[in-house]
């Protein structure tokens, strides 16, 4: 399985970006896609996932901000970020895991994309 995570850039504070994940190799349907962030100096943070069927779990931080969406025919996944603050700023991935994983667990999942930088100015 590849994922090719793009979308990131530069936006101002308020902002939007809409971030993309493309998976190949693999039918990903019944999989559960995540998303995380990753600041200069931080751990790896969770942001949100979405299962095969379309449920979806947001971090405290993001929810009402980001909306995530999957199209499983063409293998697209999709975090929508809106109202974005200088803190959103970091390396974003996307994540393939376990229809059962632990969503919020960087461990629980087994394939990743290269990353995309989302810097929000001030």
């Amino acid at each position: 399985v590849q994922l090719q995570a793009s979308g990131g850039g530069l936006v101002q504070a308020g902002g939007s970006l809409r971030l993309s994940c493309a998976a190949s190799g693999r039918t990903f349907s019944s999989y559960v896609m995540g998303w995380f962030r990753q600041a200069p100096g931080k751990e790896r943070e969770f942001v949100a996932a979405i299962t095969w069927s379309g449920g979806t779990t947001y971090a405290d931080s993001v929810k009402g901000r980001f909306t995530a969406s999957r199209d499983n025919a063409k293998n697209w996944v999709y975090l929508q970020m809106n109202s974005l603050k200088p803190g959103d700023t970091a390396v974003y991935y996307c994540a393939l895991g376990p229809a059962r994983t632990v969503v919020g667990d960087p461990g629980g999942y087994d394939y990743w994309g290269q990353g995309t930088l989302v810097t929000v100015s001030s």
